[in-house]
């Protein structure tokens, strides 16, 4: 018997990363070498880093992602203080633009086998837009409309977004993980209870398995490079995502 009867996704760090062009031209002037693959890895390691901020009590969080993200991204130590400063000025829900490899098929694969999925993330209101730019993914009645217009929503790379239940933004409904309450509208898009059944994939302890865990869902931490691996992290119960791909053989 399949694991999952449905899969619901965090945007960041499960879809999409900072742009890699974006930071480019933030940090470069410091002495960062910031490739794609960099600005990929350099994410998680924040996003761990963020985790064990809060576990050891640091409430300025999002602080160390960017200080972590600016030391990933090889900047040296001299340099660092004035780099996230001038990384931290520009650094918002726009600059989230860059989709994980893989990521767009993985909503595919699992569309294709007829899949309920959809999006929740604690985003400011522009998450919907950029996964349908990108060509990441759409709303099943976005795309019934385009269709019925006879017209093909296709981001600038050619692709259509994949069609998803319900793409939920914390800035539109008001509410935001670690809040469990997020997840209602999406539950309600499915047309499912919260269940064990229901899986939510995302890429942080503190606010997304604490949400989906409290929510009753079963929470899939999205580790890539192993950075959990081992943690001493109080987290709760949770299972760790690999690959994106790996979801394929749950469902």
């Amino acid at each position: 018997m399949p694991d999952f009867d449905a899969i619901l996704f965090d945007a960041g760090g499960v879809l999409v990363v900072p742009t890699p062009s974006a930071v480019r031209s933030l940090l470069a002037p410091y002495g960062a070498a910031v490739d794609d693959a960099t600005v990929v890895r350099a994410h998680f390691a924040a996003a761990h880093a963020m985790d064990h901020a809060r576990a050891d009590g640091v409430r300025a969080e999002w602080p160390v992602y960017l200080q972590t993200f600016v030391a990933g991204t090889g900047v040296p130590q001299r340099h660092r203080e004035e780099a996230t400063a001038a990384f931290a000025a520009e650094f918002d829900h726009w600059m989230w633009c860059h989709p994980i490899p893989g990521a767009r098929d993985a909503l595919a694969g699992l569309a294709d086998r007829g899949v309920p999925i959809g999006i929740v993330s604690n985003a400011g209101g522009q998450v919907q837009g950029e996964l349908a730019r990108l060509g990441i993914c759409r709303t099943v009645d976005a795309a019934d409309a385009a269709d019925a217009a006879g017209e093909r929503a296709t981001a600038a790379g050619g692709l259509d977004g994949v069609p998803v239940a319900c793409v939920v933004d914390s800035h539109v409904v008001g509410v935001a993980k670690p809040d469990p309450a997020i997840f209602a509208d999406a539950l309600n898009a499915l047309g499912l209870p919260a269940s064990p059944r229901v899986a939510y994939v995302g890429d942080t302890v503190f606010y997304d398995v604490r949400a989906a865990a409290a929510a009753g869902l079963t929470p899939l931490l999205h580790d890539p490079f192993g950075f959990h691996a081992g943690d001493p992290l109080p987290s709760g119960p949770h299972r760790t995502l690999n690959r994106l791909a790996d979801l394929l053989a749950l469902v």
